[in-house]
Protein backbone atom coordinates (compact mmCIF):
# COMPACT_ATOMS: atom_id res chain seq x y z
CA UNK A 1 0.00 0.00 0.00
CA UNK A 2 1.15 3.51 -0.70
CA UNK A 3 1.48 6.15 2.05
CA UNK A 4 -1.83 7.79 1.14
CA UNK A 5 -3.76 4.54 1.60
CA UNK A 6 -2.07 3.89 4.95
CA UNK A 7 -2.85 7.43 6.10
CA UNK A 8 -6.49 7.02 5.01
CA UNK A 9 -6.76 3.67 6.81
CA UNK A 10 -5.33 5.14 10.05
CA UNK A 11 -7.71 8.13 9.87
CA UNK A 12 -10.72 5.84 9.35
CA UNK A 13 -9.65 3.67 12.28
CA UNK A 14 -9.38 6.79 14.45
CA UNK A 15 -12.81 7.94 13.29
CA UNK A 16 -14.41 4.58 14.10
CA UNK A 17 -12.76 4.32 17.55
CA UNK A 18 -13.61 7.80 18.86
CA UNK A 19 -14.43 8.19 22.54
CA UNK A 20 -17.17 10.82 22.16
CA UNK A 21 -20.53 9.26 21.48
CA UNK A 22 -23.57 10.72 19.85
CA UNK A 23 -26.91 8.98 20.14
CA UNK A 24 -26.41 6.96 16.98
CA UNK A 25 -23.01 5.72 18.22
CA UNK A 26 -24.24 4.14 21.47
CA UNK A 27 -23.43 0.48 21.94
CA UNK A 28 -26.38 -1.80 22.63
CA UNK A 29 -26.79 -5.47 23.61
CA UNK A 30 -24.22 -7.69 21.80
CA UNK A 31 -22.13 -4.70 20.67
CA UNK A 32 -20.88 -4.27 24.26
CA UNK A 33 -17.55 -6.13 24.40
CA UNK A 34 -16.29 -5.13 27.88
CA UNK A 35 -15.56 -7.84 30.45
CA UNK A 36 -17.13 -5.96 33.34
CA UNK A 37 -19.77 -3.21 33.34
CA UNK A 38 -21.58 -1.20 36.00
CA UNK A 39 -25.31 -1.79 35.54
CA UNK A 40 -28.13 0.64 36.32
CA UNK A 41 -31.71 -0.64 36.42
CA UNK A 42 -34.74 0.73 34.57
CA UNK A 43 -35.83 2.92 37.49
CA UNK A 44 -32.30 4.26 38.15
CA UNK A 45 -31.13 1.98 40.98
CA UNK A 46 -27.56 0.62 40.99
CA UNK A 47 -27.44 -3.13 40.28
CA UNK A 48 -23.67 -3.34 40.74
CA UNK A 49 -20.66 -4.41 38.69
CA UNK A 50 -21.04 -7.64 36.72
CA UNK A 51 -19.87 -9.29 33.51
CA UNK A 52 -21.44 -7.99 30.32
CA UNK A 53 -22.85 -11.46 29.63
CA UNK A 54 -24.75 -11.43 32.95
CA UNK A 55 -25.98 -7.90 32.31
CA UNK A 56 -27.19 -8.86 28.83
CA UNK A 57 -29.01 -11.88 30.25
CA UNK A 58 -30.65 -9.64 32.89
CA UNK A 59 -31.78 -7.23 30.13
CA UNK A 60 -33.28 -10.05 28.06
CA UNK A 61 -35.21 -11.32 31.11
CA UNK A 62 -36.62 -7.86 31.71
CA UNK A 63 -37.50 -7.50 28.00
CA UNK A 64 -35.38 -4.37 27.48
CA UNK A 65 -32.03 -3.44 25.91
CA UNK A 66 -28.63 -3.04 27.56
CA UNK A 67 -27.27 0.37 26.48
CA UNK A 68 -23.74 1.62 27.20
CA UNK A 69 -24.33 5.21 28.33
CA UNK A 70 -20.85 6.08 29.71
CA UNK A 71 -18.15 4.29 27.70
CA UNK A 72 -15.22 6.26 29.19
CA UNK A 73 -16.00 5.38 32.82
CA UNK A 74 -14.04 2.64 34.60
CA UNK A 75 -15.83 0.20 34.37
CA UNK A 76 -18.20 1.39 31.59
CA UNK A 77 -21.75 2.22 32.72
CA UNK A 78 -24.65 0.37 31.07
CA UNK A 79 -28.35 0.92 31.64
CA UNK A 80 -31.34 -1.37 31.22
CA UNK A 81 -33.73 0.64 29.02
CA UNK A 82 -35.96 0.35 25.98
CA UNK A 83 -33.49 1.63 23.35
CA UNK A 84 -36.11 3.22 21.09
CA UNK A 85 -37.62 5.13 23.99
CA UNK A 86 -34.16 6.15 25.27
CA UNK A 87 -33.13 7.42 21.84
CA UNK A 88 -36.36 9.42 21.55
CA UNK A 89 -35.85 10.99 25.01
CA UNK A 90 -32.27 11.98 24.17
CA UNK A 91 -33.21 13.64 20.88
CA UNK A 92 -36.03 15.50 22.63
CA UNK A 93 -33.61 16.76 25.31
CA UNK A 94 -31.17 17.93 22.64
CA UNK A 95 -33.95 19.82 20.83
CA UNK A 96 -35.03 21.49 24.09
CA UNK A 97 -31.45 22.54 24.83
CA UNK A 98 -31.14 23.99 21.31
CA UNK A 99 -34.38 25.95 21.75
CA UNK A 100 -33.15 27.56 24.95
CA UNK A 101 -29.87 28.70 23.40
CA UNK A 102 -29.72 32.41 22.62
CA UNK A 103 -27.65 33.28 19.59
CA UNK A 104 -26.18 36.75 19.81
CA UNK A 105 -26.11 38.47 16.46
CA UNK A 106 -23.95 41.41 15.49
CA UNK A 107 -25.93 44.24 13.92
CA UNK A 108 -24.01 46.89 12.04
CA UNK A 109 -24.79 50.59 11.91
CA UNK A 110 -22.90 52.64 9.34
CA UNK A 111 -22.18 56.33 9.75
CA UNK A 112 -20.34 58.91 7.68
CA UNK A 113 -18.18 61.78 9.00
CA UNK A 114 -20.58 64.49 7.80
CA UNK A 115 -23.74 63.00 9.39
CA UNK A 116 -26.37 65.43 10.63
CA UNK A 117 -27.67 65.34 14.24
CA UNK A 118 -31.17 64.14 13.27
CA UNK A 119 -29.71 61.30 11.19
CA UNK A 120 -27.43 60.41 14.09
CA UNK A 121 -30.43 60.32 16.46
CA UNK A 122 -32.27 57.97 14.07
CA UNK A 123 -29.26 55.64 14.02
CA UNK A 124 -29.04 55.83 17.84
CA UNK A 125 -32.70 54.77 18.12
CA UNK A 126 -32.19 51.79 15.82
CA UNK A 127 -29.11 50.77 17.83
CA UNK A 128 -31.20 51.05 21.01
CA UNK A 129 -33.72 48.58 19.52
CA UNK A 130 -30.95 46.12 18.60
CA UNK A 131 -29.47 46.32 22.10
CA UNK A 132 -32.91 45.77 23.67
CA UNK A 133 -33.19 42.50 21.70
CA UNK A 134 -29.84 41.39 23.17
CA UNK A 135 -27.74 41.81 20.02
CA UNK A 136 -24.26 43.33 19.83
CA UNK A 137 -23.94 46.49 17.74
CA UNK A 138 -20.99 47.27 15.49
CA UNK A 139 -20.85 50.98 14.73
CA UNK A 140 -18.80 51.75 11.62
CA UNK A 141 -17.71 55.24 10.61
CA UNK A 142 -16.76 55.01 6.92
CA UNK A 143 -14.40 57.46 5.22
CA UNK A 144 -14.29 58.13 1.48
CA UNK A 145 -11.80 60.09 -0.57
CA UNK A 146 -10.68 63.33 1.10
CA UNK A 147 -12.47 62.40 4.34
CA UNK A 148 -9.46 60.15 5.08
CA UNK A 149 -7.41 63.24 5.95
CA UNK A 150 -9.75 64.10 8.85
CA UNK A 151 -10.01 60.70 10.54
CA UNK A 152 -8.74 61.87 13.92
CA UNK A 153 -11.17 64.78 14.15
CA UNK A 154 -14.15 62.54 13.29
CA UNK A 155 -13.69 60.22 16.29
CA UNK A 156 -16.04 62.48 18.29
CA UNK A 157 -18.99 61.11 16.23
CA UNK A 158 -18.45 57.62 17.64
CA UNK A 159 -17.94 59.07 21.13
CA UNK A 160 -21.24 61.00 20.84
CA UNK A 161 -22.97 57.83 19.61
CA UNK A 162 -21.72 55.86 22.62
CA UNK A 163 -22.61 58.71 24.99
CA UNK A 164 -26.20 58.84 23.64
CA UNK A 165 -26.56 55.11 24.42
CA UNK A 166 -24.63 55.10 27.72
CA UNK A 167 -27.83 54.38 29.72
CA UNK A 168 -28.42 51.01 27.96
CA UNK A 169 -24.99 49.88 26.74
CA UNK A 170 -21.28 49.73 27.38
CA UNK A 171 -18.46 50.06 24.88
CA UNK A 172 -17.07 46.55 24.40
CA UNK A 173 -14.30 47.57 22.00
CA UNK A 174 -13.15 51.18 21.79
CA UNK A 175 -13.09 52.95 18.40
CA UNK A 176 -10.31 51.53 16.24
CA UNK A 177 -9.17 52.44 12.73
CA UNK A 178 -9.30 49.56 10.25
CA UNK A 179 -8.45 50.59 6.70
CA UNK A 180 -10.97 53.16 5.45
CA UNK A 181 -13.24 52.87 8.49
CA UNK A 182 -13.31 53.30 12.24
CA UNK A 183 -15.27 50.68 14.20
CA UNK A 184 -16.58 50.32 17.73
CA UNK A 185 -18.58 47.51 19.39
CA UNK A 186 -21.40 48.07 21.89
CA UNK A 187 -23.11 45.52 24.13
CA UNK A 188 -26.11 45.65 26.42
CA UNK A 189 -25.52 46.69 30.04
CA UNK A 190 -25.95 43.81 32.49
Amino acid sequence: MDSYAIHFFVRMQHFLCREDTAISELFINEQIRDKEVRVIGEDGEQLGIMSSREALQMAEEAGVDLVKIAPTAKPPVCKLVDYGKYKYEQTRKEKEAKKKQKTIEIKEIRLSPNIDTNDLNTKVNSARKFLAKGDRVKVTLRFRGREMAHMASSKHILDDFAEALSDVCVVEKAPKVEGRSMTMFLTEKR
